[in-house]
């Protein structure tokens, strides 16, 4: 009797055990596989996109695509407008990340001349983009696109002499968003009803949090050095996308989603990079796949992927003026993926060090002196 039963309590554990594995894959199915009400105006991602592709017209307009594409990074902060507030408060917020994009842009480029400081500099644009983030709770992509801007920076081939004018490509691209920005603010603020514009006061553990955010983007990308990568930040970007997420199930789903949001990316970019498009193909690309992905990215996050890597391929690379073959796009396919699954697995892990006392208890003592000693 003693052996049937336990053959029975035997045979009902592995029945639990199914039971809540099937659970568990029915919830993460779910969570892939919805899609999200969009909570932003309808008109917003048109309006984005047209900020962004702009430049990249007038670039082909000229025959200078590289140009226009600079210019076009720049234009990224129209992204980040605010949807309340007043006007002060979203011209204001606009405004200062266009110049913190042409900041770290022209911080990647000098740094990019002495190779020793590329980690050093990162490692402050990091720290820098994360707690200026946190602290004013910008909401997605707050950062996003000025880190990739100082990352691409860093290693995108640039003579000295060409520096200001770089610089100048984006500062011109940010400009231009700044007044895309004011019209469709004023806009807004004709046709719906005003908001109360944000006040913000310092959050115990923002300094912390700061510093694992930026030495785990840093570890990844002096990883990804290590290793000789052909194109090093983009492992730092994916890290950076990861290990944003406020809780561990947030940085698990968006790492599925980046992942599979990746690997159709991947071919679909190198499906697209195949049609051997002219400088206006480049540009009516840019503005569709902008349009996809700013119509997608608060519905779904793994169906905006498969547009936003062949869109950053295509600024990185075409942006870098290079001749582009066929051989060469085949490498950044395949250099695209295999650093975006090193810099998932090192944001999963940072985001796993985050919600570990370990080592939040130092740096949490750490955070109170200085705020003690200099707050």
């Amino acid at each position: 009797m003693s052996a049937l039963k336990r053959e029975a309590n035997r045979a009902s554990w592995l029945t639990a055990l199914f039971a809540r594995i099937r659970v568990l894959m029915n919830g993460e199915m779910n969570h892939l596989l919805t899609i999200n009400r969009s909570k932003r105006p309808w008109h917003m991602p048109i309006v984005a996109a047209i900020a962004i592709s702009f430049p990249v017209f007038v670039g082909a307009y000229f025959g200078t695509l590289p140009s226009g594409i600079k210019a076009s990074l720049g234009a990224m902060v129209i992204l980040n407008t605010p949807l309340v507030g007043k006007l002060s408060y979203r011209l204001v917020t606009v405004m200062t990340w266009g110049f913190a994009m042409s900041l770290c842009f022209a911080l990647g480029l000098i740094a990019q001349q002495i190779p020793i400081l590329k980690l050093p500099i990162f490692t402050l644009m990091a720290f820098g983009i994360v707690i200026f983030g946190r602290y004013y709770r910008q909401p997605p992509p707050a950062g996003l696109f000025v880190m990739m801007a100082g990352a691409i920076a860093l290693f995108i081939p640039m003579p000295l002499a060409d520096i200001m004018s770089a610089t100048g490509l984006v500062m011109l691209g940010s400009g231009f968003s700044f007044v895309m920005a004011l019209l469709y603010s004023l806009f807004l603020l004709a046709t719906r009803p005003s908001t109360p514009t944000p006040t913000y006061s310092y959050e115990p553990d923002t300094i912390s949090e700061s510093v694992i955010v930026a030495g785990f983007v840093s570890l990844t990308l002096l990883i990804a050095l290590a290793l000789k990568l052909s194109n090093p930040y983009w492992a730092a970007v994916s890290c950076f996308l990861i290990i944003q997420g406020i809780h561990l199930r947030t940085m698990w789903i968006k790492q599925i989603h980046r992942l599979l949001g990746t690997i159709v990316g991947v071919l679909l970019a190198g499906w697209m990079l195949s049609w051997g498009l002219s400088i206006w193909g480049v540009a009516l690309t840019i503005l569709l796949m902008m349009l996809c992905i700013e119509n997608l990215v608060d519905r779904h996050y793994g169906l905006a992927v498969i547009f936003i890597t062949p869109l950053t391929i295509f600024i990185a690379e075409y942006g870098s003026g290079l001749p582009f073959s066929e051989q060469a796009y085949q490498m950044v396919i395949r250099a695209r993926l295999f650093d975006t699954v090193i810099g998932c697995l090192i944001g999963l892990s940072g985001g796993v060090v985050m919600h570990s006392t370990n080592l939040r208890t130092p740096l949490r003592r750490m955070e109170n002196w200085l705020l003690g000693r200099f707050g």
